[in-house]
């Protein structure tokens, strides 16, 4: 794999090249918490579908998380016996705690996980997989949830798998459809710098790395599955469930508060297509538009809103300065984040004070059509008002993308000669805000169990 990427950036997408005999190009992790009855049948279906389909070598690791019963006597007698099978102990528990520890002093370049059970078809595998080989990918996750996917399982955990991705969805604003499947893998240059960033070492962990690797920009790939419900699974669903939304309740502030880095992992300069100069078109303006309409459309009613409720004990040019006023650094600030993808704390005061002469100017031509239809009418309607508003909102909207755009956040990558092929730039972190910051990715010495729960 290609290494060129800064630490803390996430790496360019490239094919893996071609291994060497014996050299592990997948490692499976099963984390295992007192199955003894389970583990050897599964890490034996596991290890024949492997050797029969899958065209790399391969490696089995079982993360033992303080089991207290004969897991870790099981685990290491199939280590002895299988050579692509290795067994790590761990003292403490928490799933999210073996695959930290196991991922992060891993060799391979490609990491999976899937849950002792094999709920999921083993036929998914390669599918799973491939992509994230390919280069085409960052990460991949089976859905149960997909059209496509054939699933048996109850009616209550198919109600509360469906209600926790629609609370994701909601919340966070998560694009995958399943979080919770036990089927997972990431390339191994992007998870050493993901990690770091995912404090969770339980049931959470893989949903919120999900979530902060969709928010860093990275390509999650689903792949459909069939599977079968294990009627013996000993996941407590009360507590989980609770977990879990703490875990959403934590990131989501995180997100919120701008407190998670995720602007800092840029990729590689000329990685992404869109960073190719296109003849005629400049660069971003159909998103933008897009994003700007969006935003501008809920910023009018939410404007409209505001000046119905100001006009109930105000005139009609206070509650429309005061409606207007308020509008304005709600639209600066979702404009700043989602139009324009300026993220984290600095600029903000600057972009907020320059979003009030944007104000300002939207102001005047707000007023001075006020002013317009009080002198043509003596009493006007309030629903008159409200044309002759929404009229020179627009009129103003206009106005204000073009300043955004050219004025409060003008694109900070140099415009180089018009070329076909892509650009180049000396740096490669292409952030606006804060300053950069190179995050070191972390490797846990062999036998450190990690930190957290």
């Amino acid at each position: 794999m290609r290494t060129d990427s800064s630490p803390g950036s996430l790496p360019a997408r490239e094919h893996l090249p071609a291994a060497g005999a014996g050299t592990p190009v997948l490692d499976v992790v099963i984390p295992v918490y007192n199955e003894e009855k389970d583990l050897r049948p599964c890490v034996l279906r596991l290890h024949d579908h492997l050797t029969r389909t899958f065209p790399y070598g391969f490696r089995i690791t079982v993360a033992d998380n303080a089991s207290t019963d004969a897991t870790p006597h099981v685990a290491a007698r199939l280590a002895a016996e299988l050579p692509r099978v290795v067994s790590r102990r761990l003292e403490q528990k928490g799933r999210g705690r073996a695959l930290r520890t196991v991922w992060s002093a891993s060799d391979a370049p490609v990491l999976a996980y899937m849950d002792v059970d094999l709920s999921t078809d083993l036929n998914a595998l390669l599918p799973l997989v491939a992509p994230l080989i390919s280069g085409h990918s960052d990460l991949a996750i089976g859905s149960r949830l997909a059209r496509s996917s054939r699933v048996v399982r109850g009616a209550k955990r198919e109600f509360i798998s469906r209600s926790y991705n629609l609370i994701l969805r909601g919340s966070l604003q998560a694009r995958f459809s399943d979080a919770q499947c036990g089927f997972k893998a990431i390339r191994r240059d992007v998870a050493q710098v993901l990690l770091p960033l995912v404090e969770d070492t339980g049931w959470f962990f893989d949903t919120e790395m999900l979530v902060l690797a969709e928010r860093a920009g990275c390509r999650i790939h689903e792949v459909p599955v069939d599977w079968v419900d294990d009627p013996d699974s000993t996941v407590h669903i009360v507590r989980t469930a609770t977990e879990d939304l703490k875990g959403v309740w934590r990131v989501g502030k995180a997100l919120a508060t701008g407190s998670l880095p995720l602007d800092r992992l840029a990729r590689p300069f000329g990685d992404d297509p869109r960073d190719r100069e296109l003849t005629g078109v400049p660069q971003g303006l159909a998103r933008q538009l897009v994003g700007f309409c969006v935003v501008g459309a809920l910023s009018t009613l939410f404007y409209l809103l505001l000046y119905s409720g100001f006009r109930l004990f105000a005139g009609a040019q206070l509650a429309n300065a005061l409606a207007l006023l308020v509008s304005a650094v709600a639209n600066t600030a979702a404009n700043r984040r989602l139009t324009f993808g300026v993220r984290g704390r600095g600029g903000a005061v600057r972009h907020q004070a320059q979003g009030l002469v944007v104000f300002g100017i939207g102001l005047v031509l707000t007023s001075g059509s006020l002013a317009a239809l009080n002198a043509a009418t003596a009493d006007p309607d309030h629903s008159t008002e409200l044309a002759v508003l929404i009229a020179a909102n627009l009129a103003a909207t206009v106005l204000r993308f073009l300043l955004f755009r050219a004025w409060v956040f003008p694109d900070t990558v140099p415009s180089p000669p018009a070329t076909a092929g892509p650009r180049r730039h000396p740096d490669v972190h292409r952030t606006r805000g804060d300053e950069t910051v190179r995050l070191q990715p972390v490797s846990p010495a062999d036998g450190e169990p990690g930190n957290g729960r």
